[in-house]
């Protein structure tokens, strides 16, 4: 089953490329040495980290003495915003938004705990902030502002250059979680307002454990991992050769193809949603659809739970993801669902499908055979399906516990 199911959930982790893979096995057997070494074996796998660094720079569109490897990117989030007030430490105030990914928000909750003022943006209900807010909340004390490229579960691409040029008139750092948008969306590090970026490979056809964070020429940088002298004194410990060239192949293979891939999602995933929405009643795409990342969908079904859906669509061999977020004993939804204000009865029977290059027009049509059947018999099972009031009340009780 796990070798022919068909995998909607490229959002969450991708699939190695065959070709990175292959560029990374001499790195695990015969090119083994330390690349800070003096010997000429160590000197050698320094040059082919250069190589994989100016591979991921042109990813990027910056130069390669602005990208610094990490091992993910919650890394390269936490370094970011704590080498950002580390570097401006009579500033107190952070500005970010409610539907961050963890790596942030939780990182603003404890820095709160510390002293620090945080303001969370609040986002409509298309998942788009407000600039008029975000000017209304940058003042001298703001030290960094740190908002996501495109949202992980909706797709939902941010406004990013207009956000940074409010956020230069105050002199505030700007940091952008942009892992969901590498590899799908044209970058331009060299025109941007943007001051420090967060990337991860495992989002771009690379193996987990390797990212990258990119820190423009200029900006002050505190490094947030003490020790030695890796990374040109901006990331301390022994750097990961093998992730790093998989990485590197990984940042050339999805500049090769950026635009023939997004143009093949865009079209796979709009007939997805176009299907789904035609023989289903009752469920609507969540999210901006004028403004998201080509390979997202993000639609909510009625009535129904999330979960639910995706145990039905696991018998069939389908792997998604569900809006919902549910952790065990809870019903409480996805903070990102809650903050755009959708209603009960779609935000808890939210699902996540995010299409990959491996994604094929058979697999999309095999989603579209099951999926009616399925929301059908829940919806059947559903006590709620007939009475709106009754399943707002229960939920609305759920979520005052």
């Amino acid at each position: 089953m796990l070798k022919n199911c068909i995998y909607l959930d490229n959002n969450a982790t991708t699939k190695v490329d065959p070709q990175v893979l292959e560029a990374m096995l001499p790195y695990l057997t015969d090119y083994y040495a330390n690349p800070s070494s003096m010997h000429s074996f160590g000197g050698q796998l320094a040059k082919n980290v250069k190589i994989a660094r100016e591979n991921v720079a042109a990813l990027l569109g910056s130069q390669e003495s602005e990208i610094i490897f990490t091992s993910c990117g919650t890394e390269g989030d936490n370094a970011a915003i704590k080498a950002a007030l580390l570097s401006q430490p009579d500033k107190r105030h952070i500005i970010t938004s409610q539907v961050e990914h963890p790596a942030v928000l939780n990182v603003c909750k404890q820095l709160e705990t510390q002293g620090y003022e945080v303001t969370y943006l609040s986002v409509n209900s298309q998942g788009q902030i407000d600039l008029n807010e975000l000017e209304a909340s940058l003042t001298g004390n703001t030290a960094l502002v740190t908002i996501m490229y495109a949202n992980n579960e909706t797709g939902t691409i941010f406004p990013i250059e207009e956000i940074g040029a409010r956020v230069k008139e105050y002199g505030a750092i700007f940091h952008v979680d942009a892992v969901q948008a590498v590899g799908k969306l044209p970058l331009n590090m060299k025109t941007s307002t943007i001051d420090m970026l967060t990337m991860s490979g495992h989002k771009i056809h690379a193996p987990k454990g390797i990212g990258a964070l990119y820190v423009k020429r200029g900006v002050r940088f505190r490094p947030f991992l003490i020790g030695g002298h890796q990374e040109r004194g901006r990331r301390a410990g022994t750097e990961n050769v093998p992730g790093i060239i998989g990485l590197g192949k990984a940042a050339q293979l999805e500049l090769l193809h950026l635009e023939e891939v997004t143009k093949r999602e865009r079209k796979l995933r709009d007939n997805l949603e176009q299907s789904l929405l035609t023989k289903i009643p009752d469920c609507a795409v969540n999210g901006d659809i004028n403004h998201r990342l080509p390979n997202t969908s993000n639609i909510g079904f009625k009535y129904i739970e999330g979960e639910a859906i995706l145990l039905l669509l696991n018998k069939h061999g389908i792997c998604a993801s569900s809006g919902s977020a549910c952790t065990s004993g809870s019903l409480e939804p996805s903070h990102v669902l809650r903050a755009m204000g959708l209603p009960y009865t779609t935000l808890h029977g939210s699902i996540r499908f995010s299409l990959s290059r491996y994604t094929t027009q058979e697999e999309i049509d095999q989603v579209v055979a099951v999926m009616p059947e399925i929301v059908e018999k829940l919806r059947s099972l559903s006590p709620f399906k007939n009475d709106e009031a009754q399943w707002l009340q229960q939920q609305s009780l759920v979520s005052s516990k």
